[in-house]
């Protein structure tokens, strides 16, 4: 028996780490360790070698992803103890694997953490048999909520399930085309079994809503639909590819009464329902709370979509060049202040967001553990509220700063960046979905903001303290004080305090928080329904609403995070213009609400806070390429040839195409900072502060062939260490020491188009009965 996440459960035993993987450290450096390890898996095996999968034809973009989702288990990178010991070691795989390929990666989310874990949160112990063949793909799982008519109105799902106590079974049903399961990840044409929401009916035609039942869709070993089960594939889409989404219809379909998962409400044999829950609002919540996991990923994910177009569009334009002050020189796109002003705060927006979706997911976490023991008290249950609101507020402030940073890296790198080569036009297509899937963002933030209005209506009626158990709500307390406040800063410098920005925000939530509610009840009085009053009251009210709150939650975070003492003094400067600089950009996108509730007045504000904006650029110019190589990962994965991490790019033709392509010096690392990223940036001599130049200086006559770091403008050459438990972000400032570098691979595959390579002992493809599906994909032999 081992436990995850608090539950006792038996699991299938472990597959062993990849041979010379190692033994997992213990303590800060065990996350770095397991994504070095992660990265260096798909490096070394053969099946990883074609990069992502999206210039393949469909059906074999689909057949290689599969193959290698069930690679990842067999390396033993999902392991269930992992996960246990260190909850955010399941977030670094799956933001790793989504570095390589996001396909690969939401296959194995949807099957291990959605379908898995659903089955944890919410089943029971006879639940149990599913979780080792989870975890050995014995089985392969998804997660059907979304139909064709219903999304994010999920009490609207029209799928039944009648039981029928004579056979002790329920009888599940898709009325018509509209109730069909739609949309759902892996269905298309791999999954086997799945987590299905239905409406539960008890004899007498007595509805208890919505409950999830595990069905078994498919024959595990020939991939055939059970009886009376209609599923299939729905498309091509514009990106993810890799991943099957399928629909799914069931006509009269038996299933046995111990597959409705029951922690929320059971059935008896007899046919009497029964459940722990008296208010039913709470009772929905419950049997949705896998949502807010998945939200939470999106998070996180969204933000690595982000961080892989900044270290594209940065390291560009770190060596692209363009005109200058003579014909001779030309100067560096990154030496321009527009190029600063377009890049650097959505490299600052990086850092910010990404400590905040692991904060987010580690409370999760802990809120998750309280949900499945017999925590039913009153901190729970408003716990569990407050991280709602976090999630649905959280996924649309970093899938659209993600979707907008992308295009604005996109449009940085010039028609380069209009290559498919690049990679980001592919990182445009796969975080798209992110602003739709799990709920559409406009739909989700209207939870955070009834959440804000909720406890203000509360504590006007005399309902207590503003307060929550994350603090997040904590300012509002000082309320009437907030607003009454006025922007004071004397000077530029001032205003890159992050505390100055931090304060404004509070305003500003405060502020947006007054207008919302006066609006709700102008609405009421003129004699607008409740449903009507909130539904006039989102645009330039609620909706502002619950995005600052949201943005005043990651500023106050990471300002607060980057003064602990954990983080090294010598770190500490260009941290702390990081998060001024977020929070100082965020706030400039409110500009007219600040004028327009008087905090700001006269011109000399708004010209303060753009020229800070500015200074912070100009700033972090210098230490750009450092930190870029702190969040990007291997050039392997990476993937561009816009952004290798030696700074070389060099044309070769090919055939009558000219691509980009590795230069044969070229390394391939696993650390976050790679030691030759930052020494060999062509084209970046902008005079004495040039990244290059100091970076030459660095270098001692020992270190040859090892390198050193970039050196940050604040501190001594060494490497900053992202360390990703909690607590500890940045965990040291350290020497860093490589092994030489051995052979690199010539060119980029995906440039070429290259077909895998044939591979002694692969065995040759079968095919199973009636749809040629290819034998190797089957999962029972």
């Amino acid at each position: 028996m081992t436990v995850f996440l608090g539950w006792p459960c038996p699991v299938a035993p472990a597959a062993p780490r990849r041979a010379g993987a190692g033994a997992s450290p213990s303590g800060p450096s065990r996350l770095l360790h397991f994504q070095k390890t992660i990265f260096s898996t798909l490096e070394s095996d053969p099946l990883f070698a074609q990069s992502r999968g999206g210039h393949l034809p469909l059906e074999e973009s689909r057949e290689l992803t599969f193959r290698r989702c069930r690679r990842i288990l067999e390396h033993g990178l999902a392991r269930a103890e992992d996960m246990v010991q260190s909850p955010l070691s399941v977030l670094t795989l799956i933001t790793c694997l989504g570095m390589y390929d996001w396909p690969l990666a939401h296959r194995l989310l949807l099957h291990l953490l959605v379908f898995g874990f659903t089955i944890y949160s919410s089943g029971s112990e006879r639940h149990l048999e599913y979780l080792p063949k989870v975890f050995s793909m014995e089985i392969f799982g998804c997660f059907a909520v979304t139909e064709v008519s219903h999304g994010s109105n999920a009490k609207g799902i029209r799928t039944t399930a009648h039981y029928d106590p004579a056979t002790e079974e329920f009888v599940l049903h898709s009325p018509d085309f509209e109730a069909a399961k739609f949309w759902v990840g892996n269905m298309g044409k791999t999954a086997t079994h799945a987590v299905v929401f239905a409406q539960l009916y008890t004899p007498g035609g007595h509805c208890h809503g919505l409950h999830s039942f595990v069905v078994q869709i498919r024959d595990p070993r020939t991939l055939l639909p059970m009886p009376g089960v209609m599923v299939g594939d729905i498309g091509k889409k514009l990106g993810l590819n890799g991943m099957d989404n399928g629909f799914a219809m069931f006509h009269k379909v038996r299933i046995p009464r111990h597959a409705l998962l029951n922690r929320t409400g059971d059935v008896t044999p007899e046919g009497t329902y029964v459940t722990p829950f008296k208010d039913t609002r709470q009772r929905f919540r419950e049997s949705l709370g896998s949502l807010s996991a998945g939200r939470a990923i999106i998070v996180a994910t969204s933000v690595v979509n982000l961080k892989l177009a900044v270290s594209i569009a940065l390291r560009f334009s770190a060596t692209r060049r363009q005109f200058g002050p003579t014909d001779e020189h030309e100067t560096p796109v990154l030496e321009y202040q527009l190029q600063q002003w377009r890049l650097l705060p959505y490299l600052a927006a990086t850092f910010a967001l990404d400590h905040f979706s692991k904060w987010l997911f580690l409370n999760l976490v802990e809120f998750q553990r309280g949900r499945m023991g017999t925590d039913r008290g009153a901190r729970q249950a408003e716990l569990g509220r407050e991280i709602h609101a976090l999630v649905s507020g959280g996924k649309p402030l970093a899938s659209w700063t993600a979707q907008r940073g992308i295009q604005e890296c996109r449009e940085a790198c010039g028609g380069h960046g209009y290559l498919a080569v690049s990679r980001l036009g592919d990182l445009r297509n796969e975080n798209d979905p992110n602003c739709t899937y799990e709920g559409d963002n406009n739909v989700l933030l209207q939870q955070t903001s009834g959440y804000l209005l909720g406890l203000l209506e509360n504590h006007r009626q005399g309902g207590g303290r503003l307060e929550s158990p994350l603090r997040t709500v904590d300012f509002l307390e000082a309320y009437p004080d907030i607003l009454a406040r006025r922007f004071t800063c004397p000077s530029v410098d001032g205003c890159q305090d992050p505390s100055v920005a931090l304060v404004a925000h509070e305003w500003l939530v405060c502020y947006l928080l007054r207008e919302s509610a006066h609006k709700l009840r102008r609405e009421r009085r003129s004699g607008s329904s409740d449903f009507e009053a909130r539904n006039n009251s989102q645009v330039y009210h609620c909706r502002a609403l619950a995005l600052a709150f949201l943005e005043l939650t990651v500023v106050r975070h990471f300002h607060e995070h980057v003064r602990q003492p954990s983080v090294p003094p010598a770190l500490r400067p260009v941290l702390q213009r990081l998060s001024a600089l977020y929070a100082l950009w965020s706030l400039s996108q409110h500009t007219a609400l600040l004028y327009r509730g008087g905090y700001f007045s006269g011109e000399r504000a708004g010209k303060m806070m753009e020229d800070a904006i500015l200074d912070l650029c100009s700033q972090l110019k210098d230490d750009a390429i450092a930190l870029v190589d702190v969040i990007a990962p291997p050039d392997f994965v990476l993937d561009s040839p816009l952004a290798r991490a030696d700074g070389e790019l060099e044309k070769q033709r090919s055939g009558n195409s000219v691509i980009l392509e590795r230069s044969r010096s070229s390394t391939n690392t696993c650390g976050p900072l790679s030691s030759r990223a930052a020494t060999s940036w062509r084209g970046h001599r902008a005079g004495p502060s040039s990244p290059r130049r100091r970076a030459r200086e660095a270098r001692a006559p020992s270190c040859r062939n090892t390198g050193r770091q970039l050196r940050l403008s604040c501190s001594s050459p060494r490497e900053l260490d992202l360390e990703l438990s909690s607590g500890q972000y940045w965990k040291s400032l350290q020497l860093s020491e490589r092994e030489p570098a051995g052979p690199a691979p010539v060119c980029l595959r995906a440039a070429l188009g290259a077909q895998p390579q044939a591979r002694p002992g692969r065995g040759r493809q079968t095919h199973g009965p009636k749809g040629n599906l290819p034998g190797h994909l089957c999962l029972g032999g």
